[in-house]
């Protein structure tokens, strides 16, 4: 039966002892407050009339009545899938003997199938252009073994032991693996299910075959190059039985690599017209895409449970989008609690979909933790012989790893995790910008960034508090790739901040400095939609509350952007109690990882500016750490003619632009601008009040650094090297 919310539940299937609970987010969708959460769940003891099986499900719908179509595979398939298993029992003549694996999964496979075809006549609801994903585990406690059920693109995920010592200890829990203060987990993490997505070479192919088209939004738009080779490529890549030299894997993901920087996946369309565009080639309803390939046959995977196995999670594709199956087993291994697990993959899902998107997604989640696995309990006979061979499991590996077998269920073929916002929230920050610009309001003060002095803000912390903060950035894309003495520097420059309840941490629209961790109390994230004037002074519509606690070792982060551009912030933050902030300085962050790539690539580019080329390598390093990232689209005018201006700006590789002049006679010259390429320079060539020479246009999506004149007369402030030159 359904269990209580929010509760943890501790149960015994035969040989197996699990903790479990579980959690559902609805998403914050800002031009539509009431809609209602699409994710669903299904957890059902005493499965099939069995004391000893369970089954554990999570659906997520989409499209206008997605809603209904996971409440109707969570209302359906288990009951489907029971009664099939009890009537194949009793056909066995002996309803405790045991079905084959075979016969399971053929079992399973035609209860899906029903289930969708079933969804299609329901008159209560439309399924021609919604539908549903659905991963779903069989645990079949009598001969320790589970058996994982995928369509579409949520996932699984285990969590094991990684040397096979550790797990032979009795009775080591899911949180003895964690007990030391390391901030590397003892558990490795294997995916038990392969999204079912057109990044996948397999599924393209198989999608093709409809006459289906396989493109992603942009390239519907006409706003990125349609690749024309790609089917053929694919083609040949399985008629020379999977190798053609395209890369490592094959090719498998060439589609997603830089597509998904921005959220824009590859998705399914009818050869007729642009629809129904679903970014998963499975699942339960849309009838419309079902004659696209898009069907409700699930992937299966049976394989035995055993001692090193200690914790599962089955998600919706919302907790997936920003952290690696990695960093999820990652997060659950810190807590004893599987709900305080749950609670903390989903609020770290949830900060990053705010900080990286418009809207943020459903998020739901089951979690297990494996306490115990008694293989005496394991029936023994020839049809129970292991299904999955430990050593085949270890060469799958996690999805990060590089030598996955291409033929293996569970291979790298994953949806790549974002790391950059979307082209809508880049565009609602400039635009933030332009009208913060106006208000001119900081939560900095100016003399604080002329001469930022990191060293004041050394502060030593104790073991423990590194710790605390360690945890608290290890699933961040901004720290990922920091090295050790630039940890330790973070560490030092980490302000600490005593908050009293009531206070207003951060103001929506003002532009921020600083990332904060929340040590300890509560923290409410409120927004107002555009144009909505704050009049009770509350800060708009509560959308989230961050709960820091030392004894639950819970320390979430937010206002991460901060440290990577100058921007106004997307929502307010206010203390609800009393409590304790880690604050770290953008100008502190920039200091001390000043010398990655990108920038330094951009300091090669500074020294051809006439202005620059007489700075040395440090100051030319100093002047690059004041640089931030924008995105444009595909006609987004960057800067216009005869407008003040106050930045230069460089063109990243990759992004193209037009450059279009007017002479005194009122011709116009035009000329074509790409990666490494700079305009708006004239702007630092004397005078004050500076306009710019040219109107600049993206002709695709580009990426620019942008430097502000401001920021150049600090760094110069300190040489007074230019300063005839520069007003």
């Amino acid at each position: 039966g359904q269990m209580r919310p929010h509760e943890t539940r501790t149960e015994t299937f035969g040989g197996v002892s699990v903790r479990y609970a579980y959690l559902s987010q609805r998403g914050y969708y800002p031009d539509d407050a009431h809609k209602p959460n699409q994710d669903s769940y299904a957890i059902e003891h005493n499965f099939a009339n069995r004391e000893t099986d369970a089954f554990f499900g999570v659906f997520d719908g989409h499209g206008r009545d997605g809603d209904k179509c996971a409440h109707f595979v969570r209302d359906n398939l288990s009951k489907m899938l029971a009664k099939a298993i009890t009537n194949a029992r009793e056909q066995q003549n002996a309803s405790s003997m045991e079905l084959s694996k075979e016969k399971i999964h053929d079992i399973i496979l035609k209860a899906h199938t029903q289930c969708g075809m079933r969804m299609n006549i329901d008159q209560s609801l439309d399924d021609s252009l919604s539908g549903t994903t659905s991963i779903s585990v069989y645990l079949q406690g009598q001969r320790n073994r589970i058996t994982i059920n995928n369509v579409g693109d949520s996932r699984a995920v285990i969590g094991r032991v990684a040397n096979s010592e550790a797990g032979k200890q009795e009775g080591a829990s899911a949180s003895a693996a964690m007990d030391s203060n390391k901030p590397s987990s003892a558990l490795k993490a294997f995916a038990l299910s392969k999204d079912q997505t057109p990044y996948r070479r397999d599924e393209r192919i198989r999608i093709r075959k409809t006459g289906a088209r396989i493109l992603s939004l942009d390239q519907i738009e006409g706003l990125e190059p349609i690749d024309e080779d790609e089917a053929e490529r694919d083609e040949n890549y399985f008629r020379n039985g999977g190798g053609d030299g395209d890369g490592e894997n094959g090719g498998e993901i060439v589609l997603g690599e830089e597509i998904d920087e921005g959220g824009d996946p590859p998705r399914v369309w009818s050869p007729h017209g642009d629809y129904p565009g679903t970014a998963f080639t499975r699942s339960i309803g849309d009838a419309i895409a079902e004659e696209l390939g898009v069907v409700s046959e699930p992937e299966l995977l049976t394989r035995e449970i055993t001692p090193e196995d200690k914790i599962i999670v089955l998600a919706s594709d919302g907790v997936f989008e920003f952290l690696t199956n990695q960093s999820v087993i990652d997060i659950c291994a810190k807590f004893t609690d599987p709900l305080e697990a749950c609670r903390a993959v989903v609020a770290e899902s949830y900060e990053l979909w705010l900080q990286y998107e418009l809207r943020t997604d459903d998020i739901t989640m089951i979690c297990i933790f494996v306490d115990d696995v008694d293989s005496t309990k394991c029936l023994q006979g020839s049809v129970i012989s292991p299904d999955f061979d430990p050593k085949e499991l270890e060469a799958l590996a996690s999805v990060e790893s590089e030598e996955e077998k291409e033929d293996a269920l569970v291979s790298c073929s994953q949806r790549p995790v974002r790391k950059n916002m979307t082209l809508e929230k880049s565009r609602a920050l400039q635009k933030q910008k332009t009208q913060a610009k106006m208000n001119s309001i900081r939560d900095v003060t100016e003399d604080l960034e002329e001469d930022f002095d990191i060293e004041s803000l050394y502060n030593e912390k104790t073991d423990e508090e590194k710790a605390r903060i360690a945890e608290a950035i290890r699933a961040s894309v901004v720290f990922q790739n920091i090295t050790d003495s630039q940890r330790e520097l973070i560490y030092k420059v980490m302000e600490p901040m005593e908050v009293k309840k009531g206070q207003w941490i951060i103001k929506q629209g003002t532009v921020g400095d600083r990332f904060y961790i929340v040590d300890e109390g509560s923290f409410e994230v409120r927004i107002l939609a555009e144009n909505q004037a704050d009049e009770d002074g509350m800060g708009g519509n509560r959308v989230h509350v961050y709960e820091g606690s030392r004894g639950n070792h819970s320390h979430p982060s937010f206002g991460e952007l901060a440290l990577m551009y100058s921007a106004p912030r997307a929502a307010s933050i206010i203390a609800k109690t009393d409590g304790h902030l880690w604050a770290l300085h953008r100008h502190a962050f920039k200091k001390i990882t000043a010398e990655q790539g990108a920038r330094k690539d951009a300091e090669k580019v500074l020294k051809r500016i006439d202005v620059f080329k007489s700075f040395t390598s440090d100051e030319l390093k100093d002047l690059s750490s004041y640089l931030c990232e924008a995105k444009y689209g595909r006609g987004d005018t960057i800067i216009k003619e005869g407008e003040a201006g106050d930045s230069l700006f460089m063109i990243l590789p990759g992004g193209n632009c037009e450059s279009v002049q007017t002479a005194d006679d009122g011709t116009s010259t035009t000329s074509k601008l790409s990666g490494d390429d700079v305009f708006g320079e004239e702007i630092l060539k004397g005078g004050s009040e500076k306009k710019y020479l040219s109107t600049v246009t993206a002709t695709c999506k580009s990426t620019c650094w942008i430097l502000q004149k401001s920021d150049v007369k600090l760094v110069m402030g300190s040489k007074r090297k230019v300063t005839t030159t520069m007003a």
